[in-house]
């Protein structure tokens, strides 16, 4: 017999002005939910074409972007480039540091590039490995339909129902899941005993609970407590349309977080010493000397 994880509280991310002109409904990395390990900080981006996030450092943690709408360009100091379109994702892990940009891709009608960004703390042990990525192309991740097809699942990162993803993604271990179920759906969903999970509420009015239910709607960040082994959804049978979630789990670090901006460490000493290498191009840092991205250069201000 499962057991439905209750909510621990749920909350409006309310939108806010982050980057250079774009639009955030940020939730976790807020007064109303900080540090909920190993998550740092969740963001609901929206980026018109001229606005963006240029180049800028990170330092022991990753990120975890997922496209929903448009594409968005990348770069880095050490060569790396490319472009995550609709539907793909990209882990990249900044290690002992990175410095990078991410702009939309200009478009014709001016559509702006919507999407999900997650940061992720990584483990004391790891925080000093080389940066790197890992890519997710739309058309490489599963998707099941389940409860009659009123209920699609894009298994991210995990398993559902049987199936898992393609791969491990991150250093931290997460599970990731877009579900949309259609009015009259429902569906259960296994979660790692004694992992922190939340949603992230896409479209619609979607309740979660078994005997205890709660109705959410939409740009709603959803918290649930750490007992129980899964999360049940469903729609209304009279919905007017369907509710869609970003369904995620991860395994909390027993690790203290000490965070300034882009750089999060266990210590005020590691903080210091990020800015210190940052500001001197050393540690990590080397290639950030004298760089400027391509993609970053035509930033309208």
């Amino acid at each position: 017999m499962t057991t439905p994880r209750k909510i621990q509280k749920a909350f409006l991310a309310r939108e806010q002005s982050e980057g250079v002109g774009a639009r955030v409904r940020r939730s976790i990395g807020t007064a109303t939910l900080r540090n909920f390990s190993p998550f740092l900080m969740l963001d609901h981006f929206r980026v018109s074409p001229g606005a963006g996030f240029p180049d800028h450092p990170h330092r022991g943690m990753e990120t975890v972007t997922y496209m929903l709408q448009g594409a968005s360009d990348h770069e880095d100091f050490a060569g790396n480039k490319g472009t995550i379109e609709e539907g793909d994702l990209q882990f990249m892990t900044a290690g002992r540091g990175i410095v990078h940009s991410e702009m939309p891709q200009p478009n014709k009608n001016g559509v702006p590039a919507v999407g999900m960004q997650l940061w992720v703390d990584l483990p004391e042990n790891l925080k000093s490995v080389e940066p790197r990525y890992r890519d997710l192309k739309a058309k490489e991740i599963p998707t099941i339909n389940v409860d009659d097809d009123k209920v699609s699942i894009k298994i991210i990162s995990g398993r559902s129902h049987g199936k898992d993803s393609v791969r491990d993604l991150a250093y931290t271990p997460v599970w990731i899941f877009d579900v949309t179920i259609k009015p009259g759906g429902k569906v259960t969903q296994e979660i790692p005993q004694g992992w922190n999970a939340f949603v992230y509420t896409l479209a619609g009015s979607t309740s979660f609970g078994r005997e205890d239910q709660t109705t959410v709607g939409q740009y709603h960040n959803v918290v649930f407590e750490q007992n129980g082994d899964c999360v049940v959804a469903e729609v209304a049978k009279g919905a007017n349309e369907n509710g869609r979630f970003y369904l995620v789990a991860g395994f909390p670090l027993d690790q203290d977080v000490v965070q300034h901006g882009p750089f999060v460490l266990t210590t005020k000493e590691g903080i210091y010493q990020a800015m210190m290498d940052y500001q001197t191009n050393s540690n990590g840092f080397e290639r950030a000397k004298g760089w400027r991205s391509e993609i970053g250069k035509n930033m309208v201000h």
